[in-house]
């Protein structure tokens, strides 16, 4: 890898065959205490303004996107989200499957889910959080946040049922706007986001990790009008603060710079 260029105290690196970035320097980096509640609750500058008052935005996209989930026709058996932050796609999930099961390293996220009697459980995704086999695994917005990504699909797919769907969401480092912003680019926000994807280097991750890539889009999202006038702050060198008058209302978005990526465990 080489360096690319250098965002606030790191250094992202660039894979020069499939275009993977890695953020550098991340010693004493402890990512449980980082995704603890203020993450959620606008105590972060890279963060959500107020995640669980989002809720019914929130929970109409992960309605939407539960629906495309079951458009792929596989089994509706198990069903896990990793990433799950505070179950609101687990509970659009439940009717449709047999079982539901999230992960998140966020303690307090977890007990959230608890309390409204979803069945998650705190910590990274290893053999001791997964429960599998399951036949479909979501991870939305969420494989950027993992120090060790490729690891981290290999453990899952050892715990998903031949031909279960995959279904991935992160940024696309090789879109327009992020080769146009370089460094400024919205999700150039280590150490929120420690990976960068290229659809090359996610085909090659899966393939590598026993998935078969199916899709690559760049589908249109409803995003809480209070994140985006957030993120505008931060990107304006301003302390962001919560619109809350703005948090019940949503706008679709398509930067075409996210992307959603279905596999098939083989």
């Amino acid at each position: 890898m080489v360096r690319a260029f250098r965002k606030d105290q790191f250094d992202i690196l660039r894979c020069s065959r499939c275009g993977l970035g890695r953020t550098s320097g991340l010693e004493g980096f402890d990512a449980a205490e980082f995704y603890s509640e203020a993450y959620f609750q606008g105590g972060r500058s890279d963060s959500y303004a107020d995640y669980v008052a989002s809720e019914p935005i929130l929970r109409a996209e992960f309605r939407r996107t539960v629906d495309f989930v079951l458009s792929l026709g596989g089994r509706r058996g198990r069903l896990l989200e990793f990433g799950c932050a505070y179950g609101f796609l687990l509970q659009e999930a439940t009717p449709h499957f047999e079982n539901v099961h999230g992960i998140d390293i966020s303690e307090d996220a977890v007990a959230f889910c608890r309390q409204r009697g979803l069945d998650a459980v705190a910590g990274a995704v290893d053999d001791k959080t997964l429960r599998g086999p399951y036949d479909a695994v979501i991870g939305l917005d969420v494989i950027e946040h993992l120090p060790e990504p490729q690891e981290t699909l290999r453990q899952v797919g050892l715990h998903m049922a031949q031909g279960a769907f995959l279904v991935l969401t992160t940024g696309d480092w090789g879109s327009l706007l992020a080769r146009i912003t370089g460094r400024q680019w919205r999700l150039m926000t280590p150490p929120q986001h420690l990976s960068f994807f290229t659809k090359e280097s996610m085909r090659q991750m899966l393939q590598a990790t026993g998935f078969e890539m199916v899709s690559c889009s760049h589908p249109w999202k409803s995003v809480p009008t209070s994140l985006i006038a957030y993120q505008l702050q931060r990107l304006a060198g301003v302390r962001p603060r919560n619109v809350r008058m703005l948090e019940n209302v949503a706008v679709p978005v398509n930067l075409w710079d996210a992307m959603r990526v279905v596999a098939v465990k083989r």
